[in-house]
């Protein structure tokens, strides 16, 4: 079937970033997939306006007005590092990892363990907060 010349003009799309995140989950196999999955479940329902995007050689990303965190998986730790951790609070204590620098914070998770999901959905929110106030800087004063 030949295309429409519509069709030539428009590149071919590849799957979107939440399509590239379910793949990446789906292909660790193993508890790393599942917690990396109830990770962004998480991030979902505290934030259901997130943007997922996937950088830095197919990491996966969730934003709202900056960067919020992103997930990563190694052999023995799934990392979910928040990019403004060090400005946002953590009454309970869930940054673990990434603790010395003066801009990160990091949630380092290993196999079995669990996460106070309230905490954590308050965490995302935190940093949503944050994100969106540096976004409205104070109009400059005129000079008198």
């Amino acid at each position: 079937m030949k295309k429409t010349d519509k069709e030539q003009d428009q590149p071919a799309s590849g799957p979107s970033a939440s399509e590239l995140i379910t793949a990446k989950i789906a292909s660790l196999g193993d508890w790393r997939g599942e917690t990396l999955g109830k990770m962004r479940q998480l991030i979902k329902a505290a934030d259901p306006d997130v943007v997922e995007e996937v950088k830095w050689m197919g990491t996966p990303v969730w934003s709202h007005d900056g960067i919020i965190c992103t997930g990563e998986s190694y052999k023995s730790v799934v990392k979910l590092t928040f990019a403004k951790g060090a400005s946002l609070p953590d009454p309970a204590q869930l940054f673990n990892s990434s603790l010395d620098g003066n801009v990160r914070r990091a949630i380092d998770i290993h196999a079995g363990e669990v996460i106070d999901e309230t905490a954590f959905k308050t965490l995302i929110q935190a940093a949503i907060t944050l994100n969106s106030s540096a976004k409205k800087k104070p109009a400059k004063k005129a000079k008198t």
